[in-house]
């Protein structure tokens, strides 16, 4: 059955829907990017496995894009083939295990910044905001979206992760932001997001230092809010939504307010990425040496995606 969604999205990619009246139905929207609705918990999966590199590539990206407009187009409402349901939580997680993604595509970074070709770096700048700040703002929904990460989240995946009302992690998982490492800074998001969670002095010096965290220190420092046992990363998902149930509305409402009161606009996210461009035009030779060394980690899956 083909899924009724906005000809926009139509126009770039050909999502189906393959129906499970009784508790799920599961969207496709391209070899990297398919979504399922669950009816218990009322809400909307999405999971990436991106190609060649778990990272956010340019396809990942557009087919990003599509199905935010999927959602923001939805009324946070979703036709489930035999009836409407709502749309209360809208969840980010990985398809691919042990990752959750290793961030900005590195291997196109450093062949733009080799061409010089600052209009490229910014189109790519803006498409990382431009689905990063539709999660961050909720859609426009009264929704709550929520990353679930299980395993390495690193530079732009931990930027994804952070645009999302509520952080679960399972145990395992790794945090961090290695740009540093080649003398450059995470301009997508990376700063707006952490100085609004935990201050100035705490999102320098975790955007400074390279470090590599775990999700227990992440929770100490106030930025992830879950951290679950290795596999159980779902479970404690749906027992949040559980123990929110009762007081969904406010909460809901709650994270609105946070949104004004701590308010990160899209001009401030983009005037950011200009900033990371010109900061990634000045890379030298050696600078874009190690940058390569870190593309070869993305490659290997089982290695940690740290420089040594």
């Amino acid at each position: 059955m083909e899924m009724q969604i906005p000809s926009a999205v139509i126009d770039v990619h050909h999502a189906f829907v393959k129906p499970d009246f009784r508790q799920t139905t599961e969207f496709r929207f391209s070899p990297q990017l398919s979504a399922r609705y669950d009816r218990d918990t009322r809400a909307l999966w999405s999971h990436w496995t991106s190609a060649p590199r778990p990272c956010f590539n340019p396809g990942l990206l557009a087919d990003i894009r599509a199905y935010y407009n999927f959602i923001g187009e939805s009324g946070g409402r979703i036709d489930c083939g035999d009836a409407e349901e709502p749309i209360e939580y809208v969840i980010l997680a990985s398809g691919m295990p042990g990752v959750f993604n290793l961030g900005g595509d590195l291997d196109l970074f450093r062949q733009k910044i080799d061409n010089r070709d600052r209009n490229s770096l910014t189109a790519y700048g803006r498409a990382c905001i431009d689905v990063l700040y539709r999660n961050y703002i909720g859609h426009g929904l009264p929704i709550t979206t929520v990353s679930l990460v299980q395993g390495e989240c690193l530079g732009g995946g931990f930027e994804a992760a952070l645009s999302s009302d509520v952080i679960v992690a399972e145990k395992s998982s790794r945090f961090g932001f290695p740009e540093i490492m080649f003398n450059l800074f995470p301009g997508m998001g990376a700063y707006s997001f952490l100085d609004r969670k935990v201050g100035q002095r705490t999102a320098e010096a975790i955007i400074s230092s390279g470090k590599i965290y775990t999700a227990e220190e992440m929770r100490d420092l106030g930025v992830i809010d879950v951290v679950a046992e290795d596999g159980a990363g779902n479970e404690a998902i749906a027992t949040l939504i559980k123990q929110r149930s009762r007081a969904r509305n406010g909460l809901s409402a709650l994270a609105s307010v946070r949104r004004r009161v701590h308010q990160i606009t899209y001009d401030e996210l983009i005037d950011v990425v200009g900033i990371w461009v010109e900061a990634a035009l000045r890379l030298t030779p050696r600078d874009l040496k190690l940058m390569q060394r870190l593309v070869s980690r993305q490659n290997v899956l089982q290695e940690p995606a740290t420089l040594h």
